[in-house]
């Protein structure tokens, strides 16, 4: 049974006072402690770089209700970057456990939305450390970010972008995520095994979030919340009742105009919300008060065997030559040399016409080796 922090007869009784558009019911995280829940939590703002939480509540709602939250000319009405073509470009639901990481949730998950996005691959495999974000930087610079287990601090927007900027995560499987007390244990290869992002920057204009969102990727954002968001189950969540627990990160997927939402990916786990994913109301808890945009990402130079080619395309110009790999996307073809585009794009184009396979050797924008299986 959940503790009195929860009380979700309380939640049910003001939705329906409000009348608001979401549901409450017990979830998994309705059923944790007090402590536990505001260990699920962990943004706190960076002083005299980023918004206290209750100047972004001030800033949101001041701008709501004097202008409105109009669509952005030529960004379309709706947005959800889980359907965009029929294709997914969102990474899946993860679980930061009774630990304050959401900023390396919601900043990872943004990097990873966008990279799929920045490459046309929806299907890319791509998952990122969190644990390298959090236990290795996050640690590094604060101390120890949960110890016995359980969060007592949490983390700020900025040193975590700066941090995917200039040293960069690796892998997942380099450093599997565990809430609790880590260690930094990456592995040993962990530097050329890195995904960085050239910059990033904040956007404060509701119709440039609408515009980066549709054409761009995901947006990183915050948001205070309060005790009734955590019975959140489905619908778009307004607050109604309850005391401030504490800030939280997300990653910002989407948006609705005719709803009035934002479509955020929590980092609560798949059975949390509506499978780990909540609409929020436009204005509401400061939720788009600021949010972070990826201005690009890099990925290493790695091998990868037995791809296959779907396209080629090639242009009068002999270097302006390209191969779409399924499940990586398009990359430009340069080996270096002329005659080296002209050989490897022959090569390419018999693997693709022939069904054949092949290793290459390639970043998140060019492929510079390629061998036929």
């Amino acid at each position: 049974m959940a503790d009195a922090g929860v009380d979700l007869a309380a939640i049910k009784a003001a939705i329906k006072k409000a009348g608001a558009s979401w549901e409450a019911a017990p979830n998994p995280i309705t059923s944790l402690t007090s402590e536990e829940r505001i260990a699920r939590l962990g943004y706190v703002p960076e002083p005299g770089g980023e918004r206290s939480l209750e100047a972004r509540e001030q800033m949101a709602a001041q701008r709501s209700a004097e202008v409105g939250l109009a669509s952005a000319i030529g960004a379309p009405a709706s947005f959800d970057w889980r359907i965009y073509g029929g294709q997914n470009y969102v990474t899946s639901i993860k679980d930061q456990g009774n630990c304050g990481s959401c900023v390396a949730f919601g900043v990872t998950a943004s990097v990873e939305t966008t990279l799929r996005v920045q490459q046309g691959a929806p299907t890319l495999d791509v998952d990122l450390s969190e644990a390298s974000l959090w236990y290795c930087v996050a640690e590094a610079q604060q101390g120890r970010v949960c110890p016995g287990g359980m969060a007592t601090s949490g983390w700020s927007m900025s040193p975590a972008l700066n941090a995917f900027r200039d040293i960069g995560v690796p892998d997942d499987a380099c450093f599997p995520y565990t809430a609790g007390d880590q260690a930094c244990t990456q592995c040993s290869d962990w530097a050329s095994r890195a995904t960085k992002i050239t910059g990033w920057h904040e956007i404060t204009s509701v119709a440039d979030m609408k515009t980066w969102l549709s054409t761009r990727g995901a947006l990183g954002t915050c948001f205070t919340v309060y005790d009734d968001f955590f019975g959140y189950t489905t619908g778009t969540y307004h607050h109604v009742w309850g005391n401030v627990a504490g800030g939280h990160c997300v990653c910002c997927i989407g948006y609705s105009d005719s709803g009035q939402f934002w479509i955020c990916k929590n980092s609560w786990g798949s059975s949390w919300g509506e499978s780990g994913f909540f609409c929020i109301g436009y204005g509401q808890c400061g939720i788009d008060a600021g949010m972070w945009a990826i201005d690009g990402v890099s990925v290493p130079i790695t091998w990868k065997s037995n791809v296959t080619v779907s396209q080629t395309y090639a242009s009068r110009d002999s270097q302006n030559a390209w191969a779409y790999f399924a499940g990586f996307g398009w990359r430009k073809i340069q080996p270096g040399t002329a005659d080296g585009i002209t050989n490897m794009l022959a090569l390419l184009v018999e693997a693709s016409t022939k069904n054949k396979t092949v290793t290459v050797r390639m970043d998140g924008s060019a492929v510079y080796q390629a061998y036929l299986l």
